[in-house]
This record gives structure tokens, sequence and C-alpha cells, in this order.
């Protein structure tokens, strides 16, 4: 993260502060609109850019989800998504709030890694 995300967000803990970092650098190193990054209920953290294909699409955050789900994640702690937009869509606060809960907070950042927003997947 830079030195402007961090001033920025001087109050994000250490734990959200690295999944906006891991989702920043999804984004980054594979070209896509958005990357993700979600923490499960041991800490793990599972990691995810932008799905398109021809046949398949899905955003980063969702596809982080389906990601901790698919090796076994029983809830989340909190989910993190780099975008470009203002806001992350109701599909993928869904998908969040599927795993973990309607408490389950999504940050919000830019490419930049400023966090934006906090949100409540509920």
């Amino acid at each position: 993260m830079t030195e402007t995300a961090d001033r920025d967000t001087p109050d994000l803990d250490p734990e959200d502060r690295k999944i906006v970092t891991l989702a920043r650098s999804a984004r980054a190193r594979n070209g896509v609109p958005e990357g993700a990054a979600v923490r499960d209920e041991t800490g793990r953290t599972y990691v995810a850019g932008t799905v398109a294909l021809d046949s398949l699409h899905l955003s980063a955050l969702r596809t982080a989800v389906a990601m901790a789900v698919a090796s076994g994640a029983k809830s989340l702690e909190a989910a993190a998504v780099v975008t470009e937009a203002e806001s992350a869509p109701a599909e993928d606060l869904a998908a969040v709030r599927d795993l973990g809960g309607p408490g389950t907070p999504v940050l919000v950042a830019s490419p930049d890694g400023t966090v934006r927003a906090s949100l409540s997947a509920g």
C-alpha cells in the first residue's frame, strides 16, 4: 500500500490492511478491473481477480468467496475489493453475506489502496 493510502486509513486494522494490499496486488498483477481478498474464520486469506471468460463472468469478490468456500472455509471475518467503482454491487455483498453473515465488513478501496468505504455485507 502506498504512503498516501496509509495516511488516509490510519485506523485500519493491520489484518484489514493486509487484505486490501493483497486485493490491490491481484488487480495489478493480473491486469483485471478488480482485485479482491477475503479472510476466513481461521485467518486464512483467499485472493482473486475478475474472471471474464466467454462463458463465465465473476467479479473479483465473488471469485474470492468461491475460492474460500471451495477450500473449506466456514465463515468470513472480512473482505476487501479494489476497484474503480464507488461501491460493491449487491451481488457481491450477497456472496460475502452468504458465507460471513450480515455483519461482515467489506472494504472498498481505490486502485491506489485508499479505502473509500467500509460496508456491511448485510
